[in-house]
């Protein structure tokens, strides 16, 4: 995979693809490269006016790109059930689903389901998301499943007792608490997946240190100028691009050689460069753990995976 870039991605026509959060960022620049080389794009987007805003831009960017809006937010359990359920009204057929919306670091707060936002948003609503969507990837011959997790994660485990934070709470940590979780849902939904017999590939991937709004919107949001002022400087000078953070995000998402559990990052010290295997702590690959957290998360979202058993 040395020296991979956007040139690599094979042709994606007549491939149907989902990236939540497609608005900006990581989601944006990966949605453009996947529309660039002929897929039909779903941006799923929570916010009706930057969504809109999003397509107009990728629509002049990518001409004779096969482009559309759908509405999702990853924090309300209802508003994911209502895109499933459009989804499949349109298509019984998903080629790819990227995983990649998410807040970071942001004040304890809850999701309308009464989650804590960062577990909720970054792992709850996408494990309901994906659940709901496993038919049309089931049926679609080489499915896959990207979820877009973090370096972070090595700051911290889940805690299976405290999932929402009730007895501690800090941001950075319930951030790396989030992101772990997205590993060990991607572990645990890959091993499933074998075992029913499945070709569907789980893999995951992290843009290193990428220069979106994923850093600012939560002080900007809380008026924290003083760390919004540093965040824009380190995304000013020490960050790579958006279109360079999502280099390992296409390749788990295309590239032929791709294995299940795959975890994908920037080359260079896990902060930026071309796509490689990344860093990753042992306990995403704990097969116990796994299996406890996507117990915990079917309860808690009330969503169970048709056609894959344990």
């Amino acid at each position: 995979m040395t020296g991979w870039n956007v040139r690599d991605i094979p042709d994606q026509h007549g491939r149907s693809v989902v990236v939540t959060g497609a608005n900006s960022g990581i989601g944006y620049a990966a949605a453009r490269e996947l529309a660039r080389r002929g897929a039909h794009v779903v941006l799923a987007c929570r916010s009706a006016e930057r969504g809109a805003a999003a397509l107009e831009r990728m629509s002049a960017e990518v001409p004779d790109g096969d482009i559309e809006l759908m509405r999702l937010d990853l924090g309300d359990l209802g508003s994911v059930r209502e895109f499933a359920h459009a989804y499949a009204q349109a298509s019984d057929r998903l080629d790819l689903l990227v995983n990649n919306a998410g807040v970071m670091a942001v004040a304890r707060s809850r999701t309308a389901d009464g989650f804590e936002t960062q577990f909720g948003t970054n792992h709850l609503g996408h494990f309901a998301l994906t659940g709901l969507l496993l038919p049309a990837l089931l049926a679609t011959p080489g499915a896959r499943v990207v979820t877009v997790s973090s370096t972070m994660h090595l700051r911290a485990n889940i805690d299976i007792g405290d999932l929402n934070s009730e007895r501690k709470y800090g941001r950075w940590l319930a951030y790396g608490r989030s992101k772990t979780a997205n590993l060990l849902f991607t572990h645990e939904l890959a091993r499933r997946l074998a075992a029913n017999g499945s070709e569907v590939i789980a893999a995951a991937a992290h843009p290193g240190y990428a220069s979106t709004n994923l850093q600012t919107a939560g002080p900007s949001a809380e008026g924290r100028k003083g760390v919004e002022r540093f965040m824009r400087i380190g995304n000013r000078f020490f960050a790579q691009s958006a279109e360079a953070g999502a280099l390992p995000t296409l390749y788990a998402a295309t590239a032929p050689d791709v294995r299940p559990d795959s975890f994908i990052g920037p080359s260079f010290v896990m902060w930026r460069g071309t796509p490689a295997p990344s860093l990753r702590a042992s306990w995403t690959r704990n097969d116990r753990a796994g299996e406890r957290l996507w117990a915990a998360s079917e309860e808690l979202t009330g969503i169970t995976y048709e056609g894959l058993k344990a």
